[in-house]
Formats: structure tokens, sequence, C-alpha cells
């Protein structure tokens, strides 16, 4: 016994048409992306975000501890640079201990050597590090900062009179093969307080 469904309710009844079902296919797939690419741009500037942060972090956190360092020496003995590395060496003759700072740049690394410690890496992830050397803290006339450059006469770096360092370094991450927006830049003035 077949059961007899009144022609108006059969009409409800009838699947889609073809031209429906790919309406509503394109528009699914349009609702889709746009829901893939959010979620993908949220994901990412959350990624940058904590990268950028991390990266901010350790490079507060080396800071510190140059700062600490650097302070007490005495007096530069050398430095030197060229491309891909640089290190400095410092004395503090009143603790009878030296100090090696090292930048890799093919590793992305600054290494901390003090005398009788083991070796600190300091910092990870260092794309550039760059050092300078004055003879003290700046003369500020209004607008204007002079800067005395720890030099003798031929223009080469003189440890003797060099009281102040000026750091700067550049560290980055890569996120999806791209270094967009994980950049942390950090420079500092470090007197030499042991420096008579």
């Amino acid at each position: 016994m077949k059961l007899a469904i009144p022609f108006l309710r059969r009409r409800f009844l009838r699947g889609l048409t073809l031209p429906e079902v790919m309406i509503a296919t394109a528009l699914g797939s349009l609702v889709f992306g746009m829901v893939g690419y959010l979620t993908l741009y949220g994901a990412r500037s959350s990624v940058t975000v904590a990268n950028y942060t991390d990266l901010d972090a350790k490079s507060r956190y080396a800071l510190d501890v140059l700062t600490r360092e650097l302070r007490q020496a005495t007096q530069v003995l050398s430095y030197q640079t060229n491309a891909t590395s640089s290190s400095l060496t410092m004395t503090n003759v009143d603790q009878a201990a030296g100090l090696i700072l090292t930048w890799d740049g093919a590793a992305r690394t600054v290494t901390l050597q003090k005398t009788g410690q083991p070796t600190l890496t300091n910092l990870t992830e260092c794309d550039a590090w760059d050092l300078k050397f004055y003879q003290r803290t700046p003369w500020v006339s209004g607008t204007n900062v002079t800067f005395y450059p720890a030099t003798n006469s031929l223009g080469n770096l003189d440890g003797s009179l060099c009281k102040l360092i000026a750091l700067s370094w550049k560290c980055s991450r890569t996120f999806l093969g791209n270094k967009l927006n994980t950049e942390s830049v950090q420079a500092a003035q470090i007197v030499l307080r042991n420096k008579q």
C-alpha cells in the first residue's frame, strides 16, 4: 500500500536543482575560505607578537648581564671585527679577571667568557652586532650631542682612553619562512665605572 502525498507537500520534498547546488557550493567555499584566511591571519599575528615579545625579553636579559659585567671592567684591551664576527676583550684589574665578549654571525650568538667561569651564551638569534668606543660620556649643549671617540692620533682604538661603550644589536626569528615584524633592536651606552 502506497501512501499518497499531496501535490504541495511533494513539491517541498524534492531535491535541489544543479544551479542551486552550484551557488550554495560557491557561497560555502567563499565563507570557508574567508574563515580559513582570518584564522591564519590571527595565528600569524599571535605568533609574531609572541616572537617579538620573547626576543625583546631575551635581549633585555642579555643587556642586564652585559651591563653588569662591562661596568665592572677597568680597561678595554682589544676589539676585533670582520663581516661575520667580532670580539671584545676587557680586564678588571681590581678583581684580576678578564672578560671576552664574542659575536658569531654564522651561529647568530653572543657569548660572554669571564675568567674562572664557564662560557655563557648570552644572546641567540642575533643578526647584527655593533660596538663603538668613546673617551667619556657625551657633551650635551642644547640639542647638540658631541661624542669623543676613544682613538689615538692614527684613528685606532686606544683601550686606555675608553670610558664609554655603545652597544647595539638586532635579533630576529622567522615565521613561515619570513622575518616579518619579528625583529628586536636594542641599544645601550655603558660607562666603565671602574675606569680611572
